[in-house]
Formats: structure tokens, sequence, C-alpha cells
């Protein structure tokens, strides 16, 4: 076994050492969601952790690590004779991302449990954790039908596996730690109010740390027992005072007072539920029994609102988490009186040493702390000198500064047609291991989903001939029978989007954008990969690469400029280069071509028939598309209808787009396709 990096020997990232701690100290505070860039040490330190934590009494043989004092009375392995108990250190069980349902959970014999009828249970990673640290690394990138048993495991404190009438429940409680980067989209909100506590984390600007981080993993990398060693000391320094902690924390107090403002900060941030009221009251204990005291101060609920509410007061997938801090001091001054000391010496702020280390989240406004609008080169444009403009907000040469996006609204559900196999989601129609059973087939390899009226119907005509004699089914391997399922998918959802002059107009623009936010939030909750293609002027550019970042694709347009001519055909031959790699990359997803404009080509010899050859292009090779008809006005050409033809696709307006909409009910991309 490979010697973990220690704990002690991290370099700075204060508030992420300070977020486990206060797990390793209480654990009902609820595990701790690390968010950064990659090469953070976000895993380095998680695995550090487990290193820190007290030793774990289990009953002897036991396989689900029930605790020799108070046995689980329904554990498969029990029940547990009167017996000693042996320690054993506190376990990190990983989840990998893409890992089974039978893996988390634990796998049932099928053929045993039928022909035998016997539980013979293979328990999974959910038992591995019991009592120790669960931990998902890229938890955004967890498939969804995982995350809903994390939910139900994380709420029921126990894990459930029913198939066919065969029952096996037993304990997994756990601390849940994930790590993600931002980049590569969010978590589920269901998920993220499971953890207790958010970090963020990113890379020091400072020169001697980021000297001192390389020396130390270099030497770590050329000598990991001998680096350890020299740690060896801070390492049980730090657990004797986690110990410490531990065994001050039941006689810590947490007075009125302090409850009223920890519930008058949660009603000001206005986050669903209780959850964050009872997170932010352990994380305060916790904090109060580390710096060895025995009462909650205020200056732990402000650390522990930092701690515990950013990535709970998230309104919709594009705001930014964070908190004011300005009004975060204000509520707790309104709701409560501070320290007599806090008058003269307001105490150590989010930065401050308080023996606790690190501090809460860099403070944004209310979320909306958002990057100026990127120009066409990567430089924020700035507004043109007076007089130079060709129309207001447009400077001179044509082309018109960003403008924003239109309030969002619950769009139509897009979707593309067949049977797919692509990854977990909400869009279109596939053959997934969850959802209405449709069929039965013979296994190919083990078992995994038990068709039990098909096995029965296979097995039946055979029973004579194999001796019953009594009132069990004679049923062999043949006789089993893999129930096929149908769920939704994922897609890739491409924007191609037309930012030349024809689009122009503040108010046209404001729409369209408002359009496209709506779809991307649309693409957010049914978790598919999004990409961005723009056009304007002589060329097309990939504005976003094809990601699972919904909020990088929302930054993008919102800063996208407007201007010049529209070389429909060259975004649309791009859409086709973007599609072709990703279809190399990842040849389940399939992917679902937006193009949002009124039609019009302009530029280059030809441009109408080229943007037609481009067209056929995507219909000649299967990409369901569809047209959102950006054009108004009285005089209407019609000219989105005749590309989403040339598409194989189908057109929708502005206003068709809403879910709310009477123009019709929802549409499927192929429908005019089909028609063609």
């Amino acid at each position: 076994m490979s010697t973990p990096y220690p704990f002690t020997a991290i370099v700075g990232q204060d508030d992420l050492r300070l977020g486990l701690v206060l797990n390793a100290v209480s654990p009902a505070v609820g595990g701790v969601l690390v968010r950064g860039e990659k090469g953070t040490a976000k895993s380095t330190a998680v695995r550090a952790l487990a290193a820190l934590m007290p030793e774990v009494p289990v009953v002897p043989g036991c396989r689900f690590s029930c605790d020799p004092v108070s046995p689980d009375p329904a554990c498969p392995d029990g029940p547990h004779a009167e017996a000693a108990g042996v320690s054993r250190p506190a376990r990190t069980v990983e989840l990998p991302v893409g890992a089974s349902e039978d893996r988390l959970v634990g796998a049932l014999d099928i053929e045993r449990a039928l022909s035998e009828g016997v539980k013979a249970f293979e328990p999974g990673l959910l038992a591995d954790a019991h009592r120790g640290i669960l931990y998902v690394d890229e938890v955004n990138l967890l498939h969804d039908h995982l995350v809903d048993l994390l939910l139900d495991a994380a709420a029921m404190g126990a894990s459930y596996v029913e198939r066919e009438g065969v029952s096996v429940r037993h304990a997994a409680r756990f601390l849940l730690v994930g790590t993600m980067n931002p980049e590569e989209g969010e978590l589920r909100p269901q998920l993220l109010d499971r953890f207790g506590l958010t970090v963020e984390v990113s890379a020091s600007r400072d020169t001697d740390e980021r000297v001192e981080v390389v020396r130390r993993r270099l030497a770590y990398d050329d000598d990991p027992e001998g680096f350890a060693a020299r740690w060896a000391e801070e390492e049980g320094a730090l657990r004797e005072r986690i110990a410490a902690a531990r065994a001050l924390l039941p006689r810590v107090v947490l007075g009125d007072g302090v409850l009223r403002q920890i519930a008058a900060t949660c009603a000001a941030f206005e986050v669903d539920g209780m959850r964050a009221d009872i997170v932010m009251a352990r994380t305060a204990t916790a904090l109060a029994a580390w710096a060895g005291r025995e009462e909650v101060t205020a200056d732990d609920v402000r650390q522990a609102a930092l701690l515990a509410l950013p990535h709970r007061r998230r309104r919709n997938p594009f705001d930014a988490p964070g908190l004011d801090e300005d009004k975060l001091d204000q509520t707790l001054d309104e709701a409560g009186p501070r320290d007599d000391h806090d008058d003269d010496d307001p105490g150590p702020g989010p930065d401050g040493d308080d023996g606790g280390g690190g501090g809460g989240v860099p403070p944004q406004a209310d979320g909306e702390d958002r990057t100026p609008p990127q120009g066409p080169e990567g430089d924020s444009p700035s507004p043109a000198p007076e007089g130079t403009t060709d129309a207001p907000g447009r400077p001179a040469g044509g082309e018109q500064q960003p403008v924003a996006a239109a309030e969002p609204f619950r769009t139509k559900m897009l979707s593309v047609p067949g049977l797919g196999e692509g990854a977990a989601g909400r869009r279109s129609r596939a053959r997934t291991a969850h959802g209405r059973t449709t069929g039965a087939v013979r296994p190919q390899g083990a078992l995994t989903k038990l068709h039990l009226a098909a096995t029965v119907q296979a097995a039946a005509p055979h029973q004579r001939a194999r001796g019953r004699a009594g009132r069990g089914l004679v049923v062999r391997r043949d006789d089993l029978r893999q129930a096929t399922r149908e769920g939704r998918e994922g897609n890739l959802v491409l924007f191609v989007v037309d930012a030349s002059g024809s689009m122009a107009a503040r108010q046209r623009m404001s729409a369209v954008k408002g359009a496209v936010l709506s779809l991307l939030l649309d693409a957010y909750q049914r978790r598919d990969k999004v990409g961005l293609v723009t056009f304007r002027g002589k060329e097309a550019e990939v504005a976003l690469p094809p990601t699972s970042s919904v909020d990088a694709a929302a930054a993008r347009l919102e800063s996208l400029p407007t201007g010049g001519r529209t070389p429909l055909a060259a975004g649309l031959l791009k859409a086709h280069d973007v599609l072709r790699v990703e279809r190399l990359r990842d040849p389940s997803r399939r992917p679902l071509l937006v193009v949002v404009t009124d039609g019009r080509a302009t530029g280059g010899p030809e441009p109408v028939a080229l943007a037609g050859r481009a067209g056929r292009l995507h219909r000649s090779e299967g990409t369901a598309s569809v047209v959102v008809d950006c054009e108004s006005g009285y005089v209407r050409l019609g000219l989105a209808g005749e590309l989403a033809r040339e598409l194989g696709g189908t057109a929708v307006t502005l206003d068709e787009l809403r879910a709310d909409s009477i123009a019709g009910l929802v549409k499927d991309v192929t429908a005019a396709g089909r028609a063609a």
C-alpha cells in the first residue's frame, strides 16, 4: 500500500484543511464538497484525512463494520453474539465516476436466490464506507442513477437492495466528501444540499508558497516513506488535537442567542429548508471544540455560515456561489449582541488565525461578481468615443457591443429521435440500466436485471423433464432472462448562433440571447453536454467547445457581440467539424444541432446555395436539428423554415419555443424531416 501524502505537509489551502478537520471532529456536520481548478491538492488532502481519523471498533468478521457496542440488528452477517470488538483504521473508500450500481450497493446472486432460496449477497462500496469516508472524485460527473442511490443512503443511513422479492438491508452511515472542477459542470441541487460544507480552492499566486509546494512534492515523490516520517510528529500532534476536540464536543454549549443568529442568517440568505440551520449549528459547535472552547461565539457562527451556506443559496445554475460578507456581518449584528470585546476588537476575519485556520469564500456581491464581457479577440470592449457610433450602442465599423439577455423561460423539450445508448440523462429515449421494462433477452455475461416473468415462462415447459417434485421451480442457467429497459439519455446540444448584423437590433438580440439562455438552462436540467458556435462578419468560430459546464456557455453567450455579414454556411460547416470530432471522442452520445438565426445568408459567392449544401451535409449524416426562427416584423421571408428543410429538422419561432405557448404541442425535432 502506498504511503499517503501527510495532511500537515499541505501548503496553504486553509479553507480546505479546516473543512476536512471539522468533519473529523464532528462527522455529523455532513461532509464537505471541494470546488476548484485542477491541480490544487483536492484529492491529496481528502486521501490524507483518513490517517487523522480515530480507529473504528468493529465486530470481528463482519463485512458491514458493525459496532460491537450496538451492532445492527438487521446486519446481513448477523445476528452478532456478544464478543470483544477489534479496532481498525478508518477507511477512505473511493467511488469511481464510472462505477456500476452493483458495485455501489452490492450484488445479489440471482441464480442462487432462485434455485437454492438463499440470499447470497456481495457487499458494495456503501458497506465498505460505513463508519468511514466515502470519497467521490469529480462528483459532478457522477451518473444520475448513482446520485439517486447516494441520496437514498445519505438520507436513511442505510442501503437497500430490492430485487424480485429478495431484500437486503444494511447500515450505511459515512462521511461524504466530493471534489469537482466547476468548469466541467455543476451538481444536482439535491446532492449539493447533502454536503454539509463547501470550500473553494485555487492555486496560490504567491511565488514563495508555490516554490514550497513544488519542493515538498518532489521530496515526497523521491522518498514517500522518508518524507512521511519527517512529518510524523506534526501528524501526531494534529491527530491528538482532533481527538481532544472530539472529547470536548459534547460539552460545548450552543446558547439561544447564537441559535437566533444562525436562524436569522439562514433566513436572510433565503436558503431552502432547515438543513442549513442544522448544519450551521453543528459546524459552529465543532469550531468551538476545535478552538478548545466550551461555548459557541458569534465568530464561530460567521465562520460556519461561510462554510455551510454558499452552495445552498444558489437560485439558478448560472448564479456564482458565495456570500455577501457585509450582509452577513449586518445580519449577525442585528440578530443578537456580540461578545463584549467585539466593539473594540472585531475579532479575526475569514483570513485571520483563530486556531482553526482558513476562512470562507471570497466575497461576491450576492453571487453577481461576473467577468467583464469579452470582445472577439479576448479584450474587454470599450465604449466608442463620443460621436463615433453609427447608432446608439453600435461602434463605428458595424459591430454592436454585447447586450444583456432577456429573462429566461421554460422551454419545450426538443429531443433526438430513435433509441440511443448514450450517457444517462433526461432528454431522449435510450436503452438504459434504469427505467421502464420493455422486454427480455438472454443475458450476455453476468445477469444484473432479472425479468422474472420471462424467466418463469422459459423454465415452465421443462419442469416435468427436470423431475420437479416439490413446490419450488427448477431453474437452469438457460432459463434466465435479462430485462431490457428504456429510460432517457443526455445529448450533445450544439448551439449555432447567428451574431451578424441582421440580428443586431438590441431588443431582438436580447430576446435571442434569452431564448438560448433558456435552452441552456434546459440542457443543464437534462444533463446534456453543450457547445457554442457563432458566426458573423466573414467567418465562424467555436466560442465554446463541447463541455458539461453550462455556466461557461452562459458566460460566453453574455459576452457575444454582433455585427457584420451573415456567413451562415461557415457556421454550419464549423458545427459539422465540431460534431465530427465529438463522434470520435464519444460515439454513444447523440448530437442535437440547434441553429438560432433568421435564415438570411450574405457574403461570398452564392451564400444561400452554399448554406443549403451545408445543411444537406448535416442531414446526410443523420444529425437531429432544430432551427429557432428569429425573424421578426410584418414581412417574413420564411428563410429559417427553408434552412430547417435542408437540415431535415424543424423550425420553431421564439414564441413557439416557450413551454406555455399555445402554438402547439411538444415538437420532435425530426417532424419536418420525416414529412420532407
